[in-house]
C-alpha cells in the first residue's frame, strides 16, 4: 500500500529506502509482475542510453533524453489494458516498445525516415507529440469519443510540468471535467520546462492543485517509484471506467539528464542537485526493492539487461537497412494544388543531398 507523505503535500510513495523507511506493497501484483515491470524499465533505460550513444555517432538526430523517468512510463502503462489508448509526448518517444512496438520503428522516427511513423490504431499509441501539451485535447477527445459509443477504453495523456503553462492542456482537462472523459492526465514534473523552473511557471503550490479548477481529482506520486505510479494510475483508470470522469496525476521527480541531446543544463541547473538525483534513479530504487523481497539476482538482473541490449543492436540494424527515403515526399500531399515552385524546390533539395 501506498505511503502517503504528509511532509511532501501527499507525495504517495511504496517502495522504502531499505533502511529507516520501509517497503510497502501494491495489491494484486504477482511475482511475475514485479519482474516483468523490471523488464519494462530495463528495456526503456536501455533504449534511452543507446539512443545518446547512437545520437553522438551521428546514427539518430536530436534525442529528448529522459533516463530517470522509466517508473513514469513502465508503471502508468502497467495499468492499463491493451485497448486503451496512449497519447506521448517527445519524452516518451519509446512508450511504444511496451506495447511490443520494434525498436527499429521508434529508432526510425527520430531518424527522420518514413518507416518510422506507425499507424496508431496497431499499437493503442498515438503519434508522438512535439509541440507541448497539443495532445491533451486529442486524448481527451478520444475518451469521449469512447464514451459516447459506451466503450471502456480510457485514454492517457503523457506531458511535463511545462505544458500545464499552455492554452491546450487548459482546454483539454477543461473539456475533459465538462464531459466527464475517461482520461488520465499524466504530468511528468521533473521541475524543469527546458531552462524554466516550475517556480517560473506558477504561482499554483502544486500542479496537482490545478485539477481543482477543473472539478476533477488531483493526485501526486513520486515519480520515481515505478509501484506507486501503477497504484495511482490503476485508481484513475478504474474511475475512468466507472463513469466518475478523468484525473490528473502529477509525478514528482528531478530532471537529471539535458532536456535533450541539444541542450547544455550547466548554465541552469544544480549540478549537486543532479549528482544528489542520480543516487535516486528509478531503475535502481527498484532493483533495490526487488533484492530485498529475494526476488531478483545479479544473474537474473544481468539476463534482463542482455536481452534489452540485443533488442536495441537489432533494432538499429533494422533502421539503417531501410533504403533511403525519397525528398519528394517531403512535398507530397502537403497541399491539394502544390504551388508551382515545389518542382524548384524538390531539385534543389536533391542537389543539396547529393541525388
Amino acid at each position: 500500500m501506498a505511503q502517503v507523505l504528509p511532509a511532501e503535500r501527499d507525495l504517495r510513495r511504496v517502495i522504502g529506502d531499505g533502511e529507516s523507511v520501509p517497503d510497502g506493497e501494491v495489491a494484486g501484483l504477482s511475482r511475475e509482475d514485479l519482474l516483468e515491470l523490471h523488464r519494462w524499465l530495463v528495456l526503456l533505460r536501455t533504449y534511452d542510453e543507446r539512443s545518446v550513444v547512437y545520437h553522438r555517432q551521428g546514427r539518430i538526430g536530436t534525442y529528448a533524453i529522459y533516463w530517470g523517468h522509466e517508473a513514469m512510463q513502465a508503471g502508468s502503462v502497467y495499468a492499463l489494458e491493451r485497448d486503451d489508448w496512449i497519447f506521448p509526448s517527445y519524452r516518451e518517444s519509446a512508450i511504444g516498445l511496451l506495447r511490443g512496438m520494434p525498436a527499429a520503428t521508434v529508432l526510425s522516427w527520430w531518424r527522420g525516415h518514413p518507416t518510422g511513423w506507425w499507424n496508431p490504431l496497431d499499437w493503442n499509441v498515438a503519434s508522438i507529440c512535439v509541440p507541448t501539451g497539443t495532445h491533451v485535447p486529442h486524448a481527451a477527445g478520444l475518451a469521449w469519443g469512447k464514451k459516447l459509443r459506451g466503450e471502456t477504453t480510457c485514454a492517457v495523456a503523457f506531458f511535463g510540468d511545462g505544458a500545464t503553462s499552455e492554452g491546450s492542456f487548459h482546454e483539454g482537462a477543461n473539456f475533459a471535467g465538462v464531459m466527464r472523459a475517461p482520461v488520465v492526465l499524466f504530468c511528468n514534473n521533473n521541475q524543469w520546462a527546458i531552462s524554466t523552473p516550475v517556480s517560473e511557471q506558477t504561482a499554483a503550490e502544486t500542479l496537482a492543485d490545478k485539477a481543482v479548477g477543473y472539478g476533477i481529482p488531483g493526485v501526486r506520486v513520486d515519480g520515481g517509484d515505478v509501484l506507486a505510479v501503477f497504484e495511482a494510475t490503476r485508481e484513475a483508470i478504474a474511475r475512468a471506467r466507472a463513469g466518475e470522469g478523468p484525473t490528473l496525476i502529477e509525478a514528482v521527480t528531478y530532471r537529471a539528464a539535458p532536456h535533450a541531446t541539444a541542450d547544455d543544463p550547466r548554465a541552469y541547473i544544480d549540478l549537486e542537485r543532479v549528482e544528489e538525483e542520480k543516487q535516486r534513479e528509478c531503475v535502481g530504487r527498484y532493483e533495490g526493492y526487488l533484492r530485498r523481497l529475494g526476488l531478483l539476482s545479479d544473474e537474473a538482473a544481468e539476463a534482463v539487461r542482455a536481452e534489452a541490449a540485443d533488442l536495441m543492436r537489432a533494432g538499429i540494424a533494422a533502421a539503417e537497412a531501410e533504403p533511403a527515403a525519397d525528398p519528394s515526399l517531403l512535398f507530397t500531399h502537403a497541399f491539394a494544388d502544390p504551388p508551382a515552385s515545389f518542382e524548384s524546390d524538390l531539385a534543389e533539395l536533391r542537389r543539396v543531398l547529393g541525388g
